[in-house]
Formats: structure tokens, sequence, C-alpha cells
């Protein structure tokens, strides 16, 4: 994946997790019955997808995040 879909998908994935967030703390609303989206962990999926996506990003600016060849 090239540098324009892994930030498409940084971006998505951070606009998820502020949205999941933002509905996550919103008070109760007992008229209209139990929530029925687990909001929080949606947003703790999205935030470790923004995780990964980022350390895509800085292997594609050419900074190596893992293991080196020989290095144990």
């Amino acid at each position: 994946m090239g540098w324009t879909g892994s930030l498409i998908g940084a971006a998505m994935a951070l606009g998820a997790c502020v949205f999941f967030g933002w509905r996550g703390s919103r008070p109760p609303d007992f008229a209209r019955g139990p929530r029925m989206i687990p909001h929080q962990m949606l947003m703790l999926l999205s935030a470790a997808v923004l995780l990964v996506m980022i350390v895509h990003l800085i292997n594609l600016a050419g900074i190596n995040t893992g293991r080196q060849p020989g290095n144990p």
C-alpha cells in the first residue's frame, strides 16, 4: 500500500476513533433503550488500527521499525 492509501486509512481510523469516543462518552438515554453498539470497544479497535497505520507510514518514510536482518 502506498502513501495515498495509507494516509486515507490513517485518517479514517482517526475519524472512527474520535467518533466512537464521542458516542461512547455520551450519557445513557433510558427513553431510547439500551445501547446495542459497543462504542468503547470500537474506539479501542480503531485506535489499534491507527497505531499500525502510523507505524506503516513511518516505514514508508524510510525508517525501519522492525528487526534488522542478522540481529537477534
